[in-house]
């Protein structure tokens, strides 16, 4: 069959880290005919602009979106700016990439979801880890049936505290900016994606705060989900490791038991090790961060959208990024987080804060009213 190929206009919303990453290699690929950026910082999106040679450049998101050559829009602004330029995509009828979150409030993001249903637009959310290599062999063993029927599963995410402080020094609206939603949503995603379809009935999870309560969020959080058919998921993050500590940004370990076999994944980076003399900055390092301490040892690859050779970055958010512009182009069938998963993702993770909040069991799906609360 012929695939009508469907030329990319594209606006980039957000030209951080992220946003560059997407906007550069959107200028690679044949398929994107016009690029268009926007930042509030005029510096940054400027010098963004230079280097991809876009075709035009504004502060003003609506600008952006509302010119005639735009089709396709990548949100990449901070968490907590999503919902303004993604409803503003949503009304042009654009194809649309979102980072992760969909939204930082609750009904923030069901406005969007919903937004997104009654266009029929095709809207995906970034969740880069499931365009690496191994997560996506595992996903193939689980739905042909390898390991039988999923009964428990365990998932241990490690983070040094790099990310949550560079995260809330941007805003002063920290309440929803907690380590579930902003980082454990990354391992939760991919532990549902392979639980295939089974769905949380409740949460009792429990936080602490000893490090980064003064930056205005918690240092981790565990819980327990109880699914639909009574398997057990235990779902825990701690984000505020030390700054030296040698991950450069995420360590992940799931252990998936089923009826007929069980998959241990150890994606925590420590196979790679390099000591050096030379100092190795930030894992993260957004404008204007400095982590004030010096890093001399690393995971090498621990970094989630890849790594650098040549100045080119390779890796999972390279292997995302443009299937996604070949799902738009050439309609390909990709492995990308639907809007409905971002949806789901984001009130699971505010579920599980507001169990610790309450110290008790929430029962699944519960009242939005409840989620979020400062």
């Amino acid at each position: 069959m012929t695939v009508k190929k469907k030329e990319i206009g594209l606006a980039v919303i957000g030209c951080g880290t992220i946003g560059r990453i997407r906007a550069v290699l959107a200028r690679e690929y044949p398929g994107v005919g016009w690029i268009g950026l926007c930042d509030i910082k005029e510096d940054i999106g400027k010098k963004l602009a230079d280097d991809i040679d876009a075709d035009f450049f504004t502060t003003d998101y609506n600008e952006l979106i509302n010119r005639p050559e735009v089709t396709a829009t990548i949100i990449a602004t901070d968490e907590n700016l999503h919902f303004g330029p993604t409803m503003a995509a949503i009304e042009q009828g654009h194809d649309l990439f979102i980072e992760k979150p969909l939204a930082t409030e609750a009904k923030e993001s069901l406005e969007i979801f919903n937004a997104i249903e009654a266009a029929g637009l095709d809207a995906v959310v970034g969740y880069t880890q499931r365009f690496r290599r191994r997560f996506l062999a595992i996903k193939e063993r689980i739905v042909t049936g390898q390991i039988g029927e999923t009964t428990a599963v365990v998932t241990r995410a490690f983070m040094n505290r790099m990310v949550p402080i560079a995260t809330t020094r941007r805003t002063n609206q920290r309440h929803n900016l907690t380590p579930m939603v902003v980082s454990g949503t990354h391992s939760l995603d991919m532990s549902l994606w392979l639980m295939e379809g089974l769905e949380p009935v409740s949460v009792f999870a429990q936080s602490s705060d000893k490090v980064l309560a003064e930056h205005g969020t918690k240092d981790a959080t565990f819980g327990i989900f109880t699914m639909n058919d009574g398997t057990i998921f235990s779902m825990n993050i701690s984000w505020a490791l030390p700054v030296v500590w040698p991950g450069a940004v995420y360590g992940l370990e799931i252990g998936i038991v089923g009826t007929k076999g069980v998959i241990d994944i150890e994606d925590t980076h420590r196979d790679l090790v390099m000591a050096t003399e030379v100092s190795q900055g930030a894992g993260y390092a957004p404008e204007g961060y400095d982590p004030g301490f010096e890093r001399h040892v690393d995971f090498l690859t621990s970094y989630p959208p890849g790594d650098i050779w040549n100045k080119q970055l390779w890796g999972p958010m390279r292997e995302e990024t443009n299937a996604w512009y070949g799902r738009i182009y050439n309609g390909l069938e990709t492995p990308h987080a639907t809007a409905a998963d971002g949806h789901r993702n984001l009130i699971l993770t505010m579920s599980m804060d507001l169990s610790a909040k309450r110290g008790e069991v929430v029962q699944l799906p519960c009242d939005l009213n409840d989620l979020g609360k400062a």
